[in-house]
């Protein structure tokens, strides 16, 4: 069930499902919440899972100006206490995880834990990092038109033969000023302080196959924080929460709630 919760002229969207430790979902660029859909069943035995919308994104609502990293990590930890949590695990995809470290980096305090998927490190730049994103920007700026184009990046062929659907998954991208927005925090947002300052116990995941953010991107990540571990998913690409919701639940409750993966 949606639930919303208004901060000053912030209104998040969210869900919560589940009992136990909070466990926060962060979504990706293009994303909203819905992308954590097949992932909340394998958690909700273990968390309290909280999935919610990012400024621009699904159905929260938002000044209309560019959010900046410092932003976007305060709205985090505001609604971990309005739901009555001191301290929360948190999960981050793709940019998700770029707003998963800021989190981590001006609020240690609220973090339990730290998963971080498919993603870049803070303070460094995508294009600084990524050898394709000039293409992925093009692919981006002309959504909806470039949708299928854009689905055999973040999916392997072999996954999208079988789940043809998600060839579409883009399609109903907008193009209007919140996006617009999106478009630029993703981009350019970024922090003074980087990944060596985050203190939380982390695990990096990165997918083998991951065309959007390299393996190698994200993995490195894990050499910069003080005792991190780092797991490659073979024939995984970037949206690791769609293409495989059993595996990452798996690594999430392994690390998380060593207990419960057997339960």
């Amino acid at each position: 069930m949606t639930e919303f919760f208004q901060a000053g002229e912030v209104r998040t969207a969210f869900e919560r499902q589940g009992d136990g430790p909070a466990l926060l979902l962060m979504h990706g660029a293009e994303a909203s919440r819905q992308m954590f859909a097949p992932l909340l069943p394998y958690l909700v035995k273990h968390f309290t899972v909280i999935a919610y919308d990012q400024r621009d994104c699904g159905q929260t609502q938002a000044p209309e100006r560019v959010a900046t990293l410092v932003d976007l990590a305060n709205d985090a930890r505001k609604l971990i206490r309005a739901l009555d949590f001191k301290r929360a695990h948190v999960f981050g995809s793709s940019f998700g995880g770029r707003v998963a470290q800021a989190l981590a980096i001006l609020h240690p305090q609220t973090v339990d834990s730290l998963v971080l998927a498919s993603t870049w490190p803070l303070p460094r730049q995508y294009e600084e990092l990524c050898p394709d994103a000039p293409r992925i920007a093009q692919l981006r700026e002309a959504l909806p038109h470039t949708a299928e184009e854009m689905a055999a990046w973040f999916f392997p062929e072999p996954f999208l033969q079988q789940r043809p659907e998600l060839r579409r998954i883009f399609a109903s991208a907008r193009a209007d000023s919140a996006r617009a927005a999106r478009r630029a925090v993703t981009v350019a947002s970024t922090l003074s302080q980087g990944v060596a300052d985050i203190v939380a116990p982390t695990l990096v995941l990165a997918g083998e196959l991951d065309r959007v953010v390299p393996a190698s991107v994200t993995l490195a990540i894990a050499d910069r924080i003080r005792g991190a571990s780092a797991v490659l998913l073979p024939e995984i690409g970037h949206a690791t929460a769609l293409q495989a919701p059993e595996v990452l639940a798996h690594h999430l409750i392994r690390f998380l709630h060593p207990a419960g993966v057997h339960a």
